[in-house]
């Protein structure tokens, strides 16, 4: 599949009001991020939006001045990462459900820089030619399909926990079906290889993500609730962010991103293959550089 070009209105219309706060904070700002210490480090997991929007960051931010490290964690030592100040800023944060245990823990320790997603889920999914499940409430009766195994990613994942601790058990899945637990890629590389094969899988997904748009899949109904209601993704900063890189955390409190523009970078970094996402974004920047100029300004 050809890389496409990612040019429409709603993606400068997505990021203008963005680039109208970042107009309206101009002046100084002393020692932040107006000729002062720019040295930033980005902590992100290993979720395809937060690759996507790391990245993104990192190309556009160094344009300008600063000095961006990334630094991969589970999301447990990212959280405590921003508490104890390691890390600088972290651009995945579900809330309320998804980290609902790390935000707890850590969230008088952290800043809340804002959310730049809305609308996001929590699913469990199968590819569309599996017929007889359309429930997660089909899965207990239908294990054997699914050789007893739920393909789930990191085990430190709130979807992680949410699936073994609330779905297995609040659907009578115990002794039927296990969590099979190990990263996020491999649980994609299960999904492929079981796709081009037609075989029957199951696996935890959530949606902004490009495994919707690469295959048909088909979230199983959740008449329990358990997956929880769509969520948030903020931006979360460690203590003393805002004060530190005062027009930074203005622009993070207004940025938004819409599934098209999401999906059109995470498609770039997909197709560039693993080891080579810098290059990706910075040529989807490149392609981009107008929509981006808007948003990033002169920061």
């Amino acid at each position: 599949m050809k890389r496409k070009r990612f040019r429409g209105l709603s993606f400068i219309a997505g990021l203008m009001t963005a680039a109208m706060a970042l107009t309206a904070c101009g002046g100084d700002s002393g020692d932040g991020d107006d000729g002062g210490d720019k040295d930033l480090t980005i902590g992100y997991i290993s979720w395809d939006e937060n690759i996507a929007l790391a990245n993104l960051f990192k190309v556009q931010l160094e344009q300008r001045g600063y000095s961006v490290e990334l630094k991969q964690l589970d999301a447990g030592p990212t959280f405590q990462a921003l508490s104890q100040g390691d890390i600088d800023l972290f651009q995945d944060a579900w809330l309320p459900i998804t980290h609902e245990d790390y935000w707890e823990q850590h969230k008088d320790k952290v800043e809340d820089l804002g959310t730049w997603y809305t609308g996001a889920t929590l699913n469990i999914a199968v590819p569309a030619y599996v017929d007889e499940v359309d429930s997660i409430a089909d899965l207990a009766e239908h294990a054997d399909m699914f050789d007893g195994t739920i393909t789930g990613i990191e085990p430190g994942a709130g979807l992680t926990r949410i699936t073994q601790d609330e779905v297995i058990p609040g659907y009578g899945l115990d002794g039927k079906l296990s969590l099979q637990t190990s990263s996020t890629t491999a649980m994609l590389t299960e999904l492929d290889s079981a796709i081009k094969a037609e075989e029957p899988i199951v696996v935890t997904l959530w949606h902004p993500h490009w495994a919707y748009s690469r295959y048909d899949l088909k979230d199983l109904e959740d008449p329990e609730g358990l997956m929880g209601e769509g969520e948030e993704i903020h931006n979360v900063g460690r203590k003393g962010f805002s004060e530190d890189f005062p027009e930074l955390a203005e622009m993070l409190k207004s940025f938004t991103m819409s599934d098209e523009m999401l999906a059109s970078l995470e498609d770039a970094i997909q197709q560039a293959g693993t080891g080579n996402e810098l290059q990706a974004v910075e040529e989807w920047s490149e392609e981009n550089k107008e929509a981006l100029d808007e948003i990033f300004g002169d920061l």
